[in-house]
């Protein structure tokens, strides 16, 4: 097998892609995607990868970095992401499948409406954090994957809410490649 580091990319000169410039090398990489067993062991293990995915696209980035936003008029951000999967995790969790009574963090537009200030960074991980850890642990703890909640008053099973849940983080890990290599040039994996 050719050496990926020094294997050129004809379609931007002078650019090389390899292991230098991807945000971890394969052996430190924290995510596993293996030994998982039955269909709760195995949505959860999608979507946590898919969780340390999206973290690893942001990690190491300040506030400036963060706040970037893409190409004009996008207004999207990697802090506007963070803020929008924060409320997409207490919609699904905590409003549909626990059935609480969970404002939006940042209801419409809100979460896009982002600046380059540390203290909008550290709360939107604290938030996001949070609506996780609450995630995983009703997953961990619901009875089977029968369970129902309901959205838009329709019945939704925990097995189709975790699988958007991983949808979501899956579309959004592509659009945070494309603003991670903006703000530094590091690409996804």
């Amino acid at each position: 097998m050719a050496d990926e580091a020094n294997v050129p990319d004809l379609s931007t000169p002078g650019r090389t892609f390899g292991w230098w410039d991807m945000f971890v090398h394969p052996d430190e990489d924290p995510r596993e995607e293996k030994g998982w067993t039955g269909e709760r062991d195995m949505l959860a293990g999608f979507a946590r990868v898919n969780r340390q995915t999206f973290e690893l696209k942001c990690q190491g980035l300040d506030a400036e970095g963060m706040a970037t936003r893409g190409i004009e008029p996008s207004n999207l951000s990697l802090l506007g992401l963070l803020r929008h999967l924060a409320d997409v995790e207490r919609y699904w969790m905590g409003r549909v499948m626990a059935g609480q009574d969970l404002p939006w963090l940042h209801e419409g537009e809100a979460a896009w409406d982002v600046k380059a200030d540390p203290a909008m960074v550290e709360r939107a991980w604290s938030d996001w954090r949070t609506a996780v850890a609450f995630s995983e642990e009703f997953v961990a703890n619901a009875a089977s994957m029968d369970v129902t909640g309901v959205s838009g008053g329709k019945p939704e099973e925990l097995r189709s809410v975790m699988v958007r849940l991983i949808e979501e983080y899956a579309r959004h890990c592509g659009h945070a490649d494309f603003l991670r290599e903006r703000v530094d040039g590091r690409v996804g994996q």
